[in-house]
């Protein structure tokens, strides 16, 4: 794949059904607006203006926790990380001090601890939770789905492991992010 189609890609004049690339070279050039999913390039929608809100609330109520804490790093949705044999770009992320290793002006080639999803409009029930599953798969830790409608929080913690938080409960980090706590209705005002 060479520069030339990458950026045909990113800008549309090229469908990106018609370029083919491998993980490793999605790694390397990481094509903005897109995920690699199973050698292909699928497109992400464009965030809403809720969904903006919400990844915001959510960085605001971790950032803080985090750094007092020196636990590790968030990332927002620009930031690639391999999971298993595809590219996921979480739209906000938390890596542990121990994981910060490698080329930071690259992706990563690990999954992140936490990946925390917000639904956008466009997006399909099985496509979020195959997602989820795959974050697991390949060694995330714990994975937030926020729902901006019903305002919930599911969290998946294995296949068998999954958990719905309404607006009335209180989402923790657990042993991914030691002390963390926050009122699911923090996170949809």
């Amino acid at each position: 794949m060479t520069q030339q189609e990458i950026h045909e890609v990113e800008q549309g004049i090229r469908p990106p059904e018609s370029v083919k690339m491998t993980l490793e070279e999605f790694l390397e050039h990481d094509v903005e607006g897109y995920e690699y999913v199973k050698g292909e390039l699928v497109p992400m929608a464009p965030p809403s203006r809720e969904h903006g809100e919400i990844s915001v609330n959510v960085i605001h109520y971790l950032y803080e926790h985090v750094y007092q804490q020196k636990l590790g790093r968030l990332y927002t949705a620009e930031t690639t990380f391999q999971v298993g044999e595809r590219t996921a770009k979480p739209d906000v992320a938390f890596v542990a001090t121990a994981q910060l290793t490698g080329d930071k002006t690259k992706g990563f080639s690990i999954p992140p601890d936490l990946a925390i999803e917000v639904v956008s409009p466009s997006d399909v029930q099985s496509r979020i939770v195959e997602k989820a599953l795959a974050y697991l798969d390949a060694g995330t830790r714990l994975v937030w789905v926020l729902e901006p409608v019903a305002k919930t929080v599911t969290i998946y913690r294995a296949e068998t492991d999954i958990e719905i938080l309404t607006h009335e409960d209180t989402l923790t980090g657990e042993e991914v992010v030691p002390g963390f706590s926050c009122p699911v209705a923090h996170l949809f005002e």
